[in-house]
């Protein structure tokens, strides 16, 4: 794939270009420029493909071949490149390394309306001269005629015409005739508000020793690429080291990007950032409306916007002078996506700092392991926080055996105890449960009957509050029957969700206020910073939920955490289940004891000798994620060794895994024993959405030999696509079902 060069001129007539267009063929198709369009790599382009037109990207010049038949470029959208040289070879180079094609790559850098087409001016309307007197002297007669000058009075700046449509097409026409109101083109990069609105920063507090020689050490480095690993425990003030390290990244007139690996935790950092710094942060994730997230993609373009605070496409913005990178929870699976395109968003952005020259700064309590590998390899700078800011004490872990012992709720009668002490002390007190719904199943205890997902290997859950049977694999729903489809006999839940356990703690603990945090509670606009509300004024002093709890919320009034069910995630089938289940446990842990209120963490297993655990108690993060990559040494596994899962799925149940074992065939006879080849088998899951579904793993000692391997299979297998089957290739997968 050619590279793009910062100076790439203009094209001159008759010239062909490659364009990159949308779809799931890795090539690149040639245009044939027409005299009159000037074009440069970066810019959108609309070309004929088929019987239909497609948006794409303009890539580089070609030569001609004379006996194609090439198709001119229909119409050229943008008079510039919108993305920049830089971006375009990131771009290049995540489409080779995670084996996507290049149309799909290039799209995750644009926002949905630039992405279907849109144009950066838009027909707009506005107030004439003649119009402004008109109004004034009240000759305007007709009510809907009067009521759309008024309108657009009020926007001097002018309206997008698409804005005015409920207005008759012929009350616009009229007006436009009258001359009372002039078309113009509407350019959509609006001035980007740079300072909040109380325009006063707040003040710094006073930086402890190692929050100060974090600071020093990352500031001495600003103008040049590194790769700090800020490892800091929970409460331990990492947020107050980016923010004295972005201060003066603005000073020299320098962007910040903060990729975080949720959506929840964008408002209170946002707000966080804006009374600390006195200017307005751009936020792009997918929550917000079309509008919203191209008018923040354009003032990050431009440079209006200094500050960037995202989740994992935001990677891909292009920036006008980026001076910093911080990716905070670098450890969380969220920034990798596992769908399609399959990126890390840590790993671009490393990427990135490299290609600019600029440091980048992870952050996390729970580093992975994969990060905590390459600072022993001394690819990566330590940074250490090892006590929390303002002196406060981590909190006190004790694994709770619950062993014959009596439950309500899935609660023992100790847990029960321990929550009701620390309600009458004043405190709050945290659940973790990561199971949302009512219960995990519905079980008749007459026949046996349990209601299963129609298209998946798996249960559905009952969500009592919508009174719906949910699957949360392929999102298949259902009504609840009223009794048991096999014998009508009655049904009884089986399991805890979070549904439940918020019914159980309201019951027994009236009067203290509850709220429930999870994807379920949360889908309306703006519920997750009314709940968070409700519980920082200690309105609401009982908390439950589910992973969301983990995500760097502060919360300073709980005093005690009780992870409810910790044996799910102890014996997870996954070899990165132990890392998974240490990291959620000290990060949830972290949410007590954070102000001048001792911290209590009790954790019900049926496994209290389980050796991991005591050791996680007891010796920390740290000693427990080193064993763990000794055992990976041992087996083989990632970090140690570089990974690639491949997936297939059909209709048929054998179709998938032939054609799995035809390609670990294969591998194994062209490439000898430079690969390490597991499978095929089934999938955890092993049937999803009516699709039989199995993987291959391929390990191998260095990258370049796995990526060898994997372009050899594509090019072998590229003509060989069986009908009905669809495979995919996952590199660096975080998820293995």
């Amino acid at each position: 794939m050619p590279k793009i060069h910062a100076n790439l001129p203009a094209s001159t007539p008759s010239h062909c270009w490659l364009v990159a267009l949308p779809g799931p063929l890795r090539q690149l198709f040639t245009y044939s420029v027409p005299e009159d369009f000037v074009v440069h790599a970066g810019a959108r382009v609309r070309v004929p493909l088929g019987r239909g037109y497609r948006v794409g990207v303009l890539w580089a010049p070609t030569q001609t071949v004379s006996d194609w038949v090439i198709k001119p470029i229909e119409s050229v959208l943008d008079a510039e490149p919108l993305l920049d040289a830089q971006l375009l070879n990131c771009l290049a180079w995540a489409a080779d390394y995670y084996h996507f094609p290049l149309g799909e790559t290039l799209l995750t850098a644009f926002p949905p309306s630039l992405r279907q087409g849109d144009a950066l001016q838009r027909a707009a309307l506005r107030v004439s001269a003649s119009g402004v007197v008109a109004l004034a002297n009240e000759s305007i007669r007709g009510a809907r005629q009067k009521a759309l000058m008024q309108l657009l009075a009020a926007h001097p700046e002018g309206l997008p015409a698409r804005d005015v449509l409920d207005f008759p097409a012929s009350v616009r026409r009229r007006l436009l005739e009258l001359g009372w109101v002039e078309s113009f083109d509407l350019d959509v990069a609006l001035t980007w508000p740079e300072a909040v609105p109380s325009g006063v920063p707040t003040v710094a507090p006073v930086l402890n020793h190692a929050q100060a020689a974090a600071v020093a050490l990352v500031c001495a480095s600003l103008t040049r690429f590194a790769v700090w690993l800020l490892d800091g425990v929970t409460g331990s003030g990492k947020t107050e080291v980016y923010l004295n390290l972005i201060t003066p990244v603005l000073a020299a007139g320098q962007q910040v990007l903060v990729l975080v690996p949720e959506i929840a935790l964008t408002p209170q950092l946002v707000r966080r950032f804006s009374q600390r710094l006195g200017l307005r942060p751009a936020v792009l994730h997918s929550g917000l409306s079309d509008a919203e997230r191209l008018r923040a993609w354009l003032a990050v373009r431009s440079g209006q916007a200094r500050v960037i605070i995202g989740t994992r496409s935001a990677v891909f913005q292009p920036f006008a002078h980026l001076g910093l990178i911080v990716v905070d929870e670098e450890h969380d699976t969220s920034l990798k996506q596992n769908e399609g395109f399959g990126y890390h968003a840590r790993d671009v952005a490393i990427w990135r700092a490299r290609a600019l020259n600029i440091p980048i700064v992870l952050g996390s309590a729970t580093p992975s392991l994969e990060s905590m590998r390459n600072l022993e390899l001394g690819r990566y700078q330590g940074l250490s926080l090892p006590e929390r800011a303002g002196g406060a004490a981590l909190p006190k872990i004790y694994p709770l055996d619950v062993r014959q012992q009596r439950m309500q709720g899935g609660l023992s009668d100790v847990l029960l105890a321990a929550i009701e002490q620390h309600l009458l002390a004043g405190g709050q007190v945290m659940l973790y449960l990561n199971r949302r719904g009512y219960a995990p199943n519905l079980l008749c205890h007459a026949c046996g009957w349990v209601a299963e997902c129609p298209h998946c290997d798996s249960f559905m859950t009952w969500h009592r509050q919508a009174q719906r049977l949910r699957c949360h694999h392929c999102g298949h729903e259902q009504a609840v029957p009223s009794r048991c489809p096999g014998c009508s006999a009655s049904l009884s839940p089986r399991g805890l969700g979070t549904e439940q356990l918020e019914d159980v703690l309201t019951a027994l603990f009236p009067g203290f206020g509850i709220e429930r945090l999870d994807r379920d509670a949360l889908g309306r606009v703006g519920e997750l910073d009314r709940r968070l509300a409700r519980i920082h004024s200690g309105e609401a002093r009982l908390i439950v939920g589910t992973q969301i709890l983990v995500k760097g919320h502060d919360f300073p009034g709980v005093s005690l955490v009780g992870v409810v069910d910790a044996d799910q995630a102890l014996f997870a089938n996954d070899f990165r289940g132990a890392e998974r289940f240490a990291q959620h446990l000290i990060q949830v842990a972290g949410r007590a004891g954070r102000a001048d209120r001792a911290g209590t963490v009790l954790v019900q297993t049926h496994h209290p000798e389980h050796l991991g655990l005591n050791q996680l108690i007891k010796e920390g993060y740290g000693s427990f994620a080193r064993a763990l990559l000794q055992e990976r040494l041992e087996i083989g596994l990632p970090p140690l060794r570089m990974a690639a899962l491949i997936r297939a799925d059909g209709r048929d149940a054998d179709a998938p895994k032939y054609l799995l074992q035809t390609m670990a065939d294969w591998l194994a006879q062209t490439l000898g024993d430079t690969l390490v080849i597991w499978g095929p088998v089934a999938a955890p899951l092993a049937r999803r959405a009516g699709r039989f579904r199995y993987q291959l793993l391929l390990l191998a000692d260095e990258r370049r030999t796995l990526h060898d391997a994997l372009n050899q299979l594509e090019a072998w297998q590229g003509s060989r696509r069986p009908s009905g089957i669809r495979w995919s290739i996952d590199v660096d997968p975080l998820d293995m079902a």
